[in-house]
């Protein structure tokens, strides 16, 4: 029989280990995805890159309320690979309530969508996502944003694309976008407590 208490402390001491690499206050939120998959997939990517939480605006009741039980729920600990054991997921009601919720606790948010009249629009390379409380909209997969989200945020960003498919599934998009970002708030996090 094999021994799991040994297999436990080796990730307990990984996850110590890279406690001081995650991006704080970092939020990645999702509106109204469409299947488990991909859920799995972005919660994969925030953990892989270090975001600090997700956020899933779920009106249609798919998924727990209860964080822990989410954890173990294998639905998503499968698409996940177990990676939602490791990242704190909360759900929301309503688009509102999460839109409150963020604002009453001082965070930006940016909206990844292509360019919007009116909003201040930008590549993704070419942001600044050094903010002291960020959240970073991703939406449904077939309908995009919302147009409450668009109001709500400072800015949308956009990933440069060069083929004659202009649109990326939601786990490649959110990986080539919290990449950029994480990138950027590791090497702030650095200069700030000198680390570099």
């Amino acid at each position: 029989m094999k021994d799991n208490s040994s297999d436990k402390s080796a990730l307990r001491k990984r996850a110590n280990e890279i406690k001081d690499f995650t991006c704080k206050n970092l939020i990645v939120v999702l509106e109204n995805p469409k299947t488990l998959k991909n859920i799995g997939s972005v919660v994969r990517n925030v953990n892989a890159l270090g975001a600090e939480k997700v956020y899933i605006v779920d009106e249609s009741g798919a998924l727990p309320d209860d964080w822990q039980y989410m954890r173990h729920w294998n639905p998503l600990v499968k698409p996940s690979a177990s990676a939602v054991k490791w990242s704190f997921v909360k759900r929301f009601i309503s688009t509102q309530s999460c839109i409150e919720h963020l604002e009453s606790n001082k965070f930006e948010s940016i909206a990844t969508s292509p360019h919007v009249k009116g909003k201040v629009n930008v590549e993704l390379s070419k942001g600044d996502y050094t903010q002291k409380r960020l959240a970073v909209w991703f939406g449904n997969e077939s309908k995009g944003l919302s147009e409450q989200v668009i109001e709500s945020s400072s800015l949308c960003v956009s990933i440069p694309m060069f083929g004659i498919i202009e649109s990326l599934n939601l786990g490649t998009s959110s990986g080539i976008v919290l990449y950029e970002i994480t990138k950027q708030r590791r090497e702030f996090q650095d200069r700030k407590y000198g680390r570099i």
